[in-house]
């Protein structure tokens, strides 16, 4: 919403009576400083919280397969425009959910000639221990490049 739309909804609400006429003023004058409740800036915290839930939301493969899967993808694009620093956080988390994937499938199709079983161990045991190490850091307020991590999104 812009700058006229705003103040051309307060000058509506106080035709309708909802707003006096200085309570009118002080929220004209608030937009137009841009003091816009709407427009406030996000706290490092809730950037962490945010963070630390995109990381830790990959152990819903766990539980229920398919939200595992799209939950990490879900919470990036749908806080990375508000929250600029999710967007990183994103694409790791993003990297590593295919990369695993595609480790997964390799290492299923290794284990015929036997040879699978242990990188298929290790991208198991990379799936819980990443996304912890991932959350840390993002309540630290740092972004954690996965290692082994192919760069599909950019």
């Amino acid at each position: 919403m812009g700058l006229s739309d705003e103040i051309e909804r307060l000058h509506e609400l106080h035709e309708r009576g909802a707003l006096s006429e200085d309570e009118f003023t002080v929220a004209k004058a608030a937009v137009i400083r841009g003091d816009n409740p709407e427009m406030a800036e996000v706290s490092a915290e809730d950037v962490s919280q945010w963070a630390i839930l995109l990381h830790l939301s990959q152990f819903l493969v766990y539980f229920l397969p398919p939200f595992g899967l799209v939950a990490p993808f879900v919470i990036w694009q749908y806080k990375k425009n508000e929250m600029p620093e999710i967007d990183e956080h994103g694409k790791v988390v993003a990297n590593w959910v295919l990369s695993a994937m595609v480790y997964l499938v390799a290492s299923t199709f290794l284990c015929v000639i036997v040879i699978g079983v242990v990188p298929l161990l290790g991208v198991i045991i990379l799936s819980v221990v990443y996304p912890v190490i991932g959350a840390v850091k993002a309540a630290r307020g740092e972004v954690w490049r996965y290692p082994f991590s192919i760069n599909f999104i950019k």
